[in-house]
């Protein structure tokens, strides 16, 4: 869960960071990636005490993106999926690696690598497409180009 890009949670369900409950190191990237979604300071008091976290509270940590009804988690990712696979797919996927390298690298390294995507982004059709929708006054139909 901590290495999606978009968490959908249900309102009575909860996380427990549970290595601590069973002697075991945390692993699969979670001290990693926990401290950098809650800070050093609640990943330590996750992942030392091994206490069950509800939802809402995941929802302020922002360990998760939505928390909905439990019945209605499964609609609720599949609609998050369709909007995602609808979207222009160059400019997402260039986008989900400059929030990775953001996270890891000084600013300017962030701003180099914003031009960089920027000028590669500048070629794809779906860009022509987004600018064109947008002054035709219409929905853009992105094609993955």
């Amino acid at each position: 869960m901590l290495a999606c890009d978009l968490v959908v949670m249900g309102q009575q369900s909860a996380l427990v960071e549970g290595f601590v409950h069973r002697g075991i190191v945390p692993d699969s990237g979670a001290v990693h990636l926990l401290t950098r979604i809650v800070g050093l300071r609640k990943a330590t008091e996750l992942l030392m005490l091994g206490q069950p976290v509800d939802a809402e509270e995941c929802l302020r940590l922002g360990l998760v993106n939505r928390v909905v009804p439990a019945d209605e988690v499964h609609q609720a990712a599949d609609a998050l999926a369709v909007q995602l696979a609808a979207g222009p797919s160059v400019m997402l996927a260039l986008t989900k690696r400059l929030l990775a390298v953001s996270a890891e690298s000084p600013r300017e390294r962030g701003f180099e690598q914003e031009a960089w995507a920027a000028e590669l982004n500048s070629r794809t059709a779906d860009l022509h497409e987004g600018l064109q929708s947008f002054a035709e006054r219409r929905s853009p139909r992105f094609r993955g180009r």
